[in-house]
């Protein structure tokens, strides 16, 4: 509440000026709070939101998502959970990948103990505080995406993903498990 500036003290009832008077004073402090109150709102928010938090996606990081247009053979597709690990290629499997200037792309998968199957996605750079993260949205969760070790020297791709970063059927019962992965793509 905000202090009276000065307090009168009669005795006995007002006359109806005097009432008028202080129904004025009464409404102007309720409206002064009110105002004020708004007012301190609006700051709070306005400081509390910080664009340092945001995602912020591109397609230009390290180096340019578009120099990955092209086609790519794995010569490592390895999928690993717990203590067990599979690699599609070192199996006798084979994957592909075909990938777009704009950074979407194609996996296609042909593990040896199954049939082939694609899944597709888009690779682009998480920027947050200075740095920046390669990334891929996978298809079948849109809206969400993992951030991946990698390296690139113009003709082999690495990507390297933490813990569910991927998914596989490790026992081929039709339900993928959640798992780290790590591909290495030459370009063909």
């Amino acid at each position: 509440m905000l202090p009276l500036i000065f307090d009168i003290q009669l005795s006995g009832p007002l006359s109806p000026p005097a009432q008028l008077f202080n129904q004025n004073i009464n409404a102007m402090k309720t409206t002064l709070q009110y105002l004020l109150s708004i007012l301190f709102l609006f700051a709070f928010v306005a400081c509390s939101s910080s664009d340092e938090d945001e995602d912020v996606i591109t397609k230009e990081g390290p180096f340019n998502i578009s120099e990955l247009a092209g086609n790519f053979e794995a010569t490592k597709a390895q999928f690993s959970v717990n203590t067990v690990s599979v690699d599609i290629v070192e199996d006798g499997g084979s994957v592909d990948m075909t990938v777009q200037s704009s950074g979407r792309f194609t996996l296609t998968l042909d593990p040896v103990d199954r049939a082939a199957y694609t899944v597709s996605g888009e690779m682009f750079w998480e920027e947050w505080q200075g740095s920046f993260y390669f990334a891929i949205s996978w298809d079948d969760e849109p809206g969400d995406w993992d951030t991946y070790g990698h390296t690139w020297d113009g003709t082999t791709l690495s990507i390297n993903g933490g813990a569910e970063t991927g998914a596989y059927d490790f026992d081929n019962d039709g339900d993928e498990e959640p798992c780290s992965l790590h591909f290495i793509f030459v370009r063909v």
